[in-house]
């Protein structure tokens, strides 16, 4: 069922995925949004917390009893079952588990003679044997020994507490764990709901994403003038548009030769009419200074030679430029006015105009086929839809949902169960933990007894109770290390070698994936399969679809279609085949054709228009004789300069009316001057930028219009012989544009289905949950610590046996007690006390029957 909604969830997505992108992508790209995704609530990583440390030093501990690496090769034989028929597999298999079995067979040993010694132990000691008799020898270093074996029993002692807090807080731990894991257990159900209920939004979101594809395009469509206009226009533009700005130019050049030809015409006018009138009045001066000049005033001696020199500058006052002579120019402005009766310039904006229209033009000529297409873009649309509706994925969804809730439930019901069989659990754990810790209260009872009742004054008969109880505490805890530690390591090895195991050979392997690569070996799981995983999912064992691979791919979170490689099985462009459509759109699209045939650019009235103002004879003026003249001053000697000269020597004769005479014909050059030669000037200065522009331009105006008709009949010659290979060449430009936007939605939808729609993080979490978190972090590393912590108490029992069997000795009130074994050395100590060595009842006060006897003989 699981499968089948899987594949079913992406029928849709296999189908884009698998179609090819037929041309480049186009300039423009789409923005398709996010698809949905919805984070999940699981987290796979486990943190330990303080009880970590002792985890890392279980897993070093097992490093140093198994540090091989992975059987690979035995585990696949024995999943084969072909284990055995090799004979060195069982060597290799004791060597694997050399230390397993090397520890196991250890704690064997100790569970058969620890009971064993026991026993005779206590049968030795029922004989007055083995430390039974009641008897003390005493020795120098007494002391000593007793305080070495109490340390020794210490230190024992707190090793063993070490090692049963460590078994407690392992118990703990996983009973925690446990109670824990129904959140857990809680949190990838949820997540597996989530993965189910988001995909057919996922999925509804890829659907409808098509609108965004459709809408661009439609607004590509709409504003097929503006871009596929446009784009035939700017092919043209680089020849049509410096051709008519060329002709544009024209128009003004002959615009303003018009008005340099009527600035000649009035300026010629004007300096010949001035001219004549400044020639008039320099004539009436000079009479009027000659008449001036016979007054008999000039004939004293002091004014004689002044007026001699003034009487011969009079022949300077005179004109200096003749401009009657110069020819006229009506006759070529009479051709430029005929040929600005044309408006070239009208005719130039109406060829602007006419190559402007061509979007409108464009969108014109191809409102059919739009029409067409954007049909087409419809029913592709409508396909989408229908095919996606014909999917049975809600009706599969529903019946996986209710599996799920199911299992759910099932696992709320049963988990109570667990809880209960884990306290079973915990307090059986607890009760050997009890039983270690009753021993250790039994050691500590007689440690602090025996420590503080000792009295080293006292004799071994006359020992305290205290004391003495102390001794009694060890000896019992003895006897209970007997009745316990076998048990205890029977419980050790059983785990030791269960707990030991499964971390080596799953949750290591686990961890670096090699136990995947052994999953993934071919004919493994099944003899006839060569890929168990493909043959199950895709009906198809020789698919290379591997465990590792999924795995990995669904802890990258990556879509299920992908990680499944479900395009494997269904070919689902036999129902929904992208490209089929987009060859619809493309033949639509070839068919469009413009006609650009109706575009003028500029027409024979204005080429003619052209080709007049070309022969109206500006070339034609004597451009020599006009600079000529325009060169020359006005007149032969500066006017200002004259009246300025001929004041000053008036100023040299006597005063009286010769001297005012001449100051007044002074004043009368000067306002000769400024009423006739500044304006005769500043008509020269207009003439001769005219005559100098006419000149300037009249040698290029043939071969400027000449150029200027090339370029335009070049440009419309373009235009209608090529017209049909640019369009065709653009049309095609416009068609890869629409049908890249497909092919985006495509590629958006492939990359959708690969890393965002249905990702299967969830699975791979449900895996890490139960083979990482529960099983090797929850239970192993606690069952590990846990035998760890209880071995090492275990272990540890024997010397603490052996120490506490020897210190209470020293603690424990005897019935008979030796003298110092140096006595020997004392003639009259050996005298007082016979050759028996045993205490006088007059020297030490103690009543003894064979001291008695003795002395009755003796």
């Amino acid at each position: 069922m699981a499968v089948e909604l899987l594949l079913l969830l992406l029928l849709f997505g296999s189908t884009v995925s698998e179609v090819q992108p037929l041309h480049k992508p186009p300039p423009g790209s789409l923005d398709f949004g996010f698809v949905p995704v919805k984070t999940y609530d699981t987290n796979t990583y486990h943190e330990p917390g303080p009880i970590g440390i002792l985890f890392r030093l279980v897993h070093a501990f097992l490093y140093l009893v198994q540090p091989n690496s992975f059987p690979q090769d035995l585990i696949q034989k024995l999943a084969q079952q072909t284990f055995g028929n090799v004979q060195g597999d069982y060597q290799k298999a004791i060597y694997y588990e050399i230390g397993f079995i090397v520890s196991a067979a250890l704690g064997l040993l100790f569970v058969l003679l620890l009971p064993l010694v026991g026993l005779c132990f206590c049968m030795c000691r029922c004989c007055d044997n083995c430390g039974g008799e009641m008897h003390q020898r005493h020795k120098k270093n007494a002391d000593c020994r007793r305080g070495c074996f109490a340390t020794f029993l210490f230190v024992a002692s707190l090793i063993i507490s070490i090692g049963v807090l460590c078994a407690y807080a392992a118990n703990q731990h996983l009973t925690s764990q446990v109670r824990g894991a129904k959140n857990l257990v809680h949190s990838n159900f949820k997540d597996l709901r989530i993965f189910l209920n988001d995909t057919p939004g996922q999925i509804d979101y890829l659907v409808s994403q098509y609108n965004t594809t459709k809408n661009k395009a439609l607004s590509d469509l709409n504003n097929v003038g503006p871009l596929l206009g446009s784009r035939v226009q700017e092919r043209f533009a680089k020849e049509v548009r410096p051709a008519l700005d060329a002709a544009l130019m024209m128009a003004g050049a002959i615009r303003e030769t018009k008005e340099a030809l009527e600035n000649v015409s009035v300026s010629v006018e004007v300096l010949q009419e001035g001219t004549e009138r400044l020639h008039a009045n320099l004539t009436n001066v000079k009479i009027h200074l000659s008449n001036t000049l016979s007054d008999s005033a000039c004939s004293a001696a002091q004014a004689a030679s002044t007026c001699n020199i003034i009487r011969n500058s009079l022949n300077q006052l005179n004109i200096n430029a003749n401009f009657s002579g110069l020819p006229g120019v009506s006759t070529q402005l009479a051709k430029v006015n005929d040929v600005l009766k044309i408006d070239l310039s009208s005719l130039v904006q109406k060829g602007y105009a006419a190559f402007n229209d061509t979007p409108d033009l464009v969108l014109n000529q191809t409102r059919n086929i739009l029409s067409d297409i954007k049909n087409l873009l419809d029913f592709i649309g409508s396909n989408i839809t229908s095919f996606t509706e014909m999917l049975p994925v809600q009706k599969v969804l529903a019946d996986l949902t209710i599996y799920l809730t199911q299992s759910e439930a099932y696992v709320q019901d049963y988990f109570p169960v667990v809880e209960q069989y884990d306290f079973y659990r915990w307090l059986g754990c607890l009760i050997l933990c009890c039983m270690v810790i009753l021993i250790l209260v039994f050691y500590c009872l007689g440690l602090l007894c025996g420590t503080c009742g000792y009295d080293k004054h006292a004799s071994p008969t006359t020992r305290g109770c205290i004391s003495n109880t102390g001794g009694n505490f060890l000896m019992a805890g003895v006897g209970f290390s007997f009745l316990f530690s076998w048990v205890l390591m029977i419980i050790v090895v059983i785990t030791f070698v269960t707990g030991g195991n499964v971390e080596k050979l799953v949750c290591e392997p686990y961890e670096d994936r090699t136990l995947f690569k052994v999953l993934d070996t071919p004919y493994l799981l099944n003899q006839h399969w060569r890929s168990y995983l493909s043959a199950v999912v895709l009906k198809n064992p020789d698919i290379n679809l591997t465990f590792e691979k999924v795995y990995s791919d669904c802890k990258e979170n990556k879509g299920i279609y992908t990680t499944l490689h479900l395009e494997n099985l269904f070919n689902i462009n036999e129902f929904l085949n992208i490209s089929m459509y987009t060859e619809d759109v493309s033949l639509k699209i070839e068919h469009i054709n413009v006609n650009l045939s109706n575009i003028v650019l500029l027409d024979e009235i204005g080429k003619r228009n052209l080709l007049d103002f070309s022969s109206s004879g500006i070339d034609g003026i004597n451009f020599a004789a006009y600079l000529t003249e325009i060169n020359k001053s006005v007149t032969k000697v500066d006017l200002l300069s004259f009246a300025n000269d001929l004041e000053a020597r008036a100023d040299q004769l006597p005063k009286g009316a010769l001297e005012n005479a001449l100051k007044g014909h002074a004043n009368s050059i000067r306002m000769i001057h400024n009423q006739q030669v500044v304006p005769l000037e500043q008509a020269m200065s207009t003439l001769n930028q005219s005559i100098r522009l006419l000149q300037r331009t009249s040698s290029e105006f043939m071969i400027k219009v000449k150029n200027v008709i090339s370029a335009v009949d070049a440009a419309q010659l373009l235009i209608s012989n090529d017209a049909s290979v640019v369009i065709i060449q653009e049309t095609k430009k416009y068609m890869d544009m629409i049908i890249g936007y497909f092919e985006q939605y495509v590629e958006w939808v492939k990359e959708s289905i690969t890393m965002e729609v249905a990702a299967c993080k969830p699975i791979a979490n449900v895996v890490d949950t139960a083979v990482d978190i529960f099983l090797c972090s929850y239970v192993i590393d606690s069952v590990n610590t846990f035998w760890f912590g209880l071995g090492g108490c275990s272990i540890f029992l024997i010397p603490a046996v052996i120490c506490a069997v020897k210190l209470s000795k020293y603690y424990r009130r005897m019935d008979t007690e030796d003298v110092y074994d140096d006595v020997e050395t004392i003639p009259m100590k050996n005298m007082e006390n016979g050759n028996n060595g045993y205490h006088k009842e007059h020297l030490y006060g103690i009543h003894n029957p064979v001291m008695t006897s003795s002395e009755e003989q003796w």
